[in-house]
């Protein structure tokens, strides 16, 4: 039967597009294959924008393929355009500027959006996400050493933004709502060590606590509204008006309430509050979307001839089975390569995405693994040296371990994930890791070696 060759049409130029792409380009040598990103620089990775903030890089360090000439060498079509609209009826994507793309197969990895807080002065000029390339580059306006930097959010993103804030050498400030520092991925302990961490490094850390509003300096030294209005007519006419402090001094551009009553002074303000996954151009298209665009083990959505990857797809969870979204980017490029692959015809079966994540925080590696919070009627043991930072925390569901937490203990970070994603029924060592959770080690060589010999 003779190969027709297949239009392949990609949105989103992240880590996930582009591994597709590459995937699907090796598969299928005949077929014409679309990378569509909405950003006029070439696809890049987001989590090398603090790289660059901290000047370790350049831009061009941010780029997933350093070659200029990668996608046209390997007759991949890069478009910069938005797409507003997709018609499975048809197999026709409608773009900004009004023209249309028809498409074969399709895979959707337009990744997540900054979530911004429904905050009175959210949408001042200087109130920036850090995101993408062009927030980047209004940061590092702004973000001087010195300057007053409040940051709102002390989540996974938050602190990669917090690391290279502080090597920026600004006055920094976290605001984070929930009761810990990374509030989803470590538990009270690790959570409350890396808080006290970053005190120790200068950073003063607000927790359980919110941004109650964000204003402008000026407004807030003068007042706001009609009677703020009236107060400087009046002074006009008297010859009494005066600068505003702020004014005189060179002085900070907001000042910014907490829930706590506390009033800061601040120079640049960054959301990292979190994101949601894009899925607006999908309205009306028939694709089931429930927080996430919902796919099944082979990445495919309820449409045949439509996939879903990285931060957008919502599929299973290794753990638990259920639908869920793991916005990280190693999860990002597997879905990547698993889509193209079922979408170039070679079927593969995706077991579900794995919870890892692992955290340098001004030095202080953390990280978390599948169920690190614990399972109902599980097992947990805990080592902790909290003057030494060092903390390890097992969850158990019978005699498998199915959870763990880290800090500070770098040297057990693959063999927490093998060991977890492994299923690996631990026997009479599970005592003993109850007892002593240092010896993770010697377990994971006891279980090698049996499966070895048991081979």
């Amino acid at each position: 039967m003779k190969h027709v060759p297949m239009k392949h049409v990609i949105i989103g130029a992240g880590p996930a597009g582009v591994v597709a792409a590459e995937t699907l380009r090796k598969l299928d040598p005949d077929s014409t294959i679309t990378l569509i990103g909405d950003e006029p620089e070439p696809p890049y990775s987001r989590m090398a924008i603090p790289y660059l903030l901290v000047e370790n890089i350049d831009e061009s360090g941010t780029y997933l393929r350093k070659d200029s000439q990668h996608y046209q060498a390997k007759n991949i079509q890069i478009l910069h355009e938005r797409v507003t609209r997709v018609e499975p009826g048809t197999r026709n994507l409608t773009l900004q500027n009004g023209s249309t793309l028809a498409y074969d197969r399709l895979l959707i990895c337009t990744g997540s959006t900054p979530i911004r807080p429904p905050i009175p002065g959210m949408d001042l000029e200087g109130v920036h996400n850090c995101w993408t390339l062009e927030d980047a580059r209004r940061i590092a306006q702004s973000a001087k050493p010195g300057a007053k930097v409040i940051l709102i959010g002390a989540g996974f993103i938050g602190c990669i933004i917090l690391e290279a804030l502080a090597g920026r050498g600004v006055d920094l400030t976290v605001v984070e709502m929930g009761d810990r520092m990374v509030p989803r991925m470590m538990d009270e302990t690790a959570g409350g060590l890396i808080k006290r961490w970053c005190e120790g490094k200068g950073i003063k850390v607000h927790t359980a606590t919110k941004v109650d509003q964000v204003a402008s300096a000026q407004t807030a030294s003068t007042g706001s509204g009609t009677g703020g209005g009236l107060k400087k007519l009046f002074s006009a006419l008297t010859g009494s008006a005066k600068p505003a402090a702020s004014e005189q001094q060179g002085g900070h551009r907001f000042k910014v309430t907490l829930s706590n009553g506390q009033v800061l002074d601040a120079d640049l303000v960054i959301s990292a509050a979190g994101v949601k996954p894009n899925t607006q151009l999908l309205e009306g298209s028939g694709v089931d979307i429930d927080n996430g665009i919902l796919v099944n083990h082979y990445l495919q959505t309820n449409i045949p001839e439509i996939y879903a990857a990285g931060d957008v797809a919502r599929g299973r969870d290794f753990s638990t089975g259920e639908f869920e979204v793991h916005a990280i980017q190693p999860t990002a490029t597997e879905h990547g390569r698993i889509a193209a692959q079922n979408m170039a015809g070679v079927e593969t079966r995706y077991d579900g995405s794995f919870n890892m994540n692992v955290l340098d925080t001004l030095g202080l590696i953390s990280s978390s693994f599948g169920l690190w919070m614990g399972t109902e009627g599980g097992d947990s043991a805990q080592l902790l040296d909290a003057e030494n930072y060092r903390y390890l925390n097992l969850q158990f569901q019978d005699d498998i371990l199915v959870g763990a937490t880290s800090l500070g203990l770098t040297q057990h970070v693959g063999v927490l994930r093998g060991l977890i994603q492994g299923k690996v029924r631990l026997g009479s060592w599970k005592e003993k890791l109850m007892e002593d959770p240092s010896r993770i080690m010697d377990a994971y060589l006891a279980m090698n070696y049996t499966a070895q010999h048991a081979a």
